[in-house]
């Protein structure tokens, strides 16, 4: 047969240290703290420790020297006229001018799209391929 439990049987079965004490003195005050911030201290470490293993796991080094041909993706920018769906996708070829650091290039200065800002994060820069006039021999005449 089960014995109804009240609220204050199950208080009294408790230990005086599961107890919450509700008027707080200085030092429990001061345990409560130290383990709060102990416990963000260790939150932040691990956090930082996930995004640095998470951003050497996915980014690697840029491999653009000065003066290599590069395209610029445009999908991003306000700044070009005209109606969205006709809007090229990518601008270029440019050439890279100067490198800031590894995430951003500095194009030379060509064109309505690089006069407002020269700049560029190395994520918006692809590689250019010149095509091979031995594979493409027609690409290069002028439609008639």
């Amino acid at each position: 047969m089960l014995k109804k439990v009240g609220i204050q049987d199950f208080l009294m079965k408790r230990s005086k240290k599961d107890l919450v004490d509700i008027h707080l003195t200085e030092i429990s005050f001061k345990i409560i703290l130290d383990k709060a911030r102990h416990h963000a201290n260790r939150c932040m470490k691990y956090s930082f420790k996930e995004a640095k293993e998470r951003w050497y796991k996915n980014n690697k080094p840029s491999d653009f020297k000065v003066g290599d041909l590069v395209l610029v993706s445009t999908l991003s920018f306000k700044n070009i006229k005209g109606p969205k769906k006709l809007k090229n996708s990518i601008a270029g070829p440019f050439m890279i001018r100067e490198l800031h650091g590894l995430n951003a290039v500095q194009l030379e200065s060509t064109g309505e799209l690089i006069n407002k800002c020269p700049n560029f994060p190395v994520s918006l820069i692809k590689t250019h391929s010149s095509s091979d006039k031995k594979l493409f021999p027609l690409r290069n005449k002028k439609p008639l």
